[in-house]
């Protein structure tokens, strides 16, 4: 039996001693990830100057192009993360800041993202590589309920989020394999589909009284003298509760609407995405009403 003890405790021990070996292992190739995505990108990256820099979901990353921005002389990239929640938006400007970014202005998408302060796990898991190597994730995510697991379990976060952060991200960041994530400075254009869904349904969806991290995003601003732009972004025409729009109008009277800048469904991918016509058509609106010359 005695025997049979210390034989566990030995497996034990190695399968620690394995964890701890692979964890660094794959926060080190992580820590050398450039081209993968904008999440490493910012990360691993060194101040940068913007006058312009677009966060949030797919709703930014889609509906904003850098490149109208850029033809008023404008330098700006396009941070917008599909799947992404203001959780991610915020502990992206928190690492623009803590690299010396000089950022003149943030446009945020905020209106559907407006109704929840969680994380976006699948978005969110891309930060984790870095966790032990930055004060500002670790903190940005000490309330979520499963941080102990992730910050003190050795390789458990890459075995959590295999699909995202594991084995097949390693060897493709080895192979230094590009994304499309980087290209056209952020922007990432659709085009129109037969099939798109051109209906959606946001009856039940309403905006936080106080949304935690449009607040810490606001505040950022604030404090690092940069300018705050908050805008509502076009939704299709066969939307059921478009209400909705009023109620964030109401609770945040600061954040810009424009739903209705844009509606024909020929200018959509699907209901909540306008396709590339669409964003160029809206781009051209905002950097018109807000960057005049």
């Amino acid at each position: 039996m005695k025997r049979f003890l210390i034989y566990i405790v030995k497996i034990f021990l190695i399968t620690v001693l394995i964890a701890f070996i692979l964890d660094g292992l794959y926060t080190y190739i992580f820590l050398q990830s450039h081209n993968r995505g904008k999440i490493e990108q910012v990360f691993n990256s060194n101040a940068q100057k913007y006058d312009v820099v677009i966060l949030g979901s797919s709703r930014a990353n889609n509906h904003f192009v850098p490149q109208i921005f850029e033809k008023r002389g404008l330098k700006t990239f396009n941070y917008g993360m599909s799947g992404g929640h203001l959780f991610e938006a915020s502990l992206m400007l928190k690492l623009m800041i803590e690299r010396k970014y000089e950022i003149k202005n943030v446009i945020l998408e905020a209106d559907l993202n407006l109704s929840n302060d969680h994380q976006s796990e699948g978005v969110s898991a891309k930060f984790l590589p870095y966790i032990h190597n930055s004060e500002i994730i670790k903190n940005h995510f000490f309330n979520e309920k499963d941080f102990n697991e992730l910050y003190y379990i050795p390789f458990y976060r890459y075995i959590k989020y295999d699909n995202k952060i594991g084995f097949r991200e390693v060897c493709k960041i080895i192979r230094d394999d590009k994304t499309n994530s980087l290209d056209n400075s952020g922007y990432y254009p659709l085009q129109k589909h037969k099939n798109g869904n051109m209906k959606n349904n946001i009856v039940n969806l309403n905006p936080l009284k106080h949304n935690k991290y449009y607040e810490e995003i606001e505040k950022l601003c604030k404090i690092h003298n940069i300018n705050f732009i908050a805008i509502m972004t076009p939704m299709c025409e066969n939307v059921k509760g478009m209400n909705y729009f009023e109620k964030v109008q109401k609770l945040y009277p600061e954040i810009y609407n424009y739903e209705n800048v844009v509606k024909e469904d020929k200018y959509f991918s699907s209901c909540g995405h306008m396709n590339d016509a669409g964003a160029k058509i809206f781009t051209a609106k905002i950097v018109t009403d807000f960057f005049k010359k």
